[in-house]
């Protein structure tokens, strides 16, 4: 076991309006997900555009906010389904994995929401949880489900820029947030039930090879959403304990950033400019959080 590391305190940088709060309302998410208790917004999936604005989504009400460089919400989408995980293209697409329907693509110019893929041959995928674009612009995401210990079920998926569609790692206990190293050679995923990161290292674009889990976890519920900085750091969404960790290229922790607003902090994402900020959702209180990175008392990231 490792010390315990500096600890700060995340601010809210953003949170929805009431106008945008659903109340007194249920789904079959709500009931599934969150025992039927109320639930006004749940936000997952922060991803920046080019222009510095945040998007999240809200998974219960099938929402996606913007958020702009000044904290101000506004509704950009509404559609019927799950979303759980967003991905802001370098070209200003944005992809959304949905639980429900699979990988969708959304033009926001338009207005229009298309399918991508959401099956593998005949076979529909289980739950799809999140997001992430390779450097050659293949985007690999997790099919979660209802996997876990008692049914290691989940999978990694590879849709490459030609339209082909291959399983990348198979037989995990719920995958989750997942991340490249900055060189592209090791994807990283969070796997929930397992409370761990996994290090999977590429061989090609779809042949993992010795992985293994390289940060284990306790309490909570186990990682949710992962990003990791320029040299190699982990940032890591600690769903049910209400925090996020912050991890050097070698596993070792070197923060703890407490959310002051909720256990459900579900995901997180590095400010577009400089990554001198972290942004975390958190999906209780319906709030976006904010804090300093490096925090007071925190080494720099490095490879020595």
């Amino acid at each position: 076991m490792f010390a315990a590391p500096p600890v700060a305190d995340a601010r809210v940088f953003a949170r929805i309006p009431d106008r945008f709060r659903s109340k007194a309302r249920s789904s079959a998410w709500v009931e599934a997900q969150r025992g039927g208790r109320p639930t006004e917004c749940f936000l997952e999936g922060p991803s920046f555009d080019r222009q510095g604005n945040l998007y999240v989504v809200d998974v219960p009400w099938g929402r996606i906010f913007r958020i702009s460089p000044q904290g101000e919400v506004d509704l950009a989408f509404e559609y019927d389904g799950e979303p759980n995980g967003l991905k802001v293209h370098k070209d200003g697409r944005v992809f959304i994995a949905d639980f429900r329907r699979g990988i969708l693509q959304l033009d926001l110019q338009s207005g229009t929401l298309t399918t991508v893929v959401d099956r593998i041959g005949v076979e529909h995928f289980r739950g799809v949880n999140d997001l992430i674009f390779a450097g050659n612009g293949d985007l690999y995401f997790t099919d979660q489900g209802h996997s876990g210990l008692h049914d290691p079920s989940g999978r990694i998926y590879r849709y490459s820029r030609d339209g082909t569609l291959e399983i990348v790692l198979e037989g995990i206990p719920s995958p989750n947030g997942l991340a490249f190293s900055p060189d592209g050679k090791t994807l990283y995923v969070n796997v929930t039930r397992d409370n761990a990161v996994w290090r999977v290292p590429l061989f090609g674009p779809a042949t993992p090879y010795k992985v293994g889990a390289f940060i284990r976890l306790s309490g909570g519920t186990g990682p949710d959403g992962l990003a990791v900085d320029e040299q190699g750091g982990l940032a890591v969404a600690h769903l049910g304990l209400g925090c996020a960790w912050l991890f050097d290229v070698h596993g070792e922790p070197v923060a703890r950033i407490r959310s002051g607003a909720g256990r459900a902090v579900t995901n997180l994402a590095f400010d577009a400019t400089g990554r001198k900020l972290l942004y975390i959702t958190e999906g209780d209180s319906g709030q976006v959080l904010v804090a300093d990175v490096p925090v007071a008392g925190l080494r720099p990231f490095s490879h020595s």
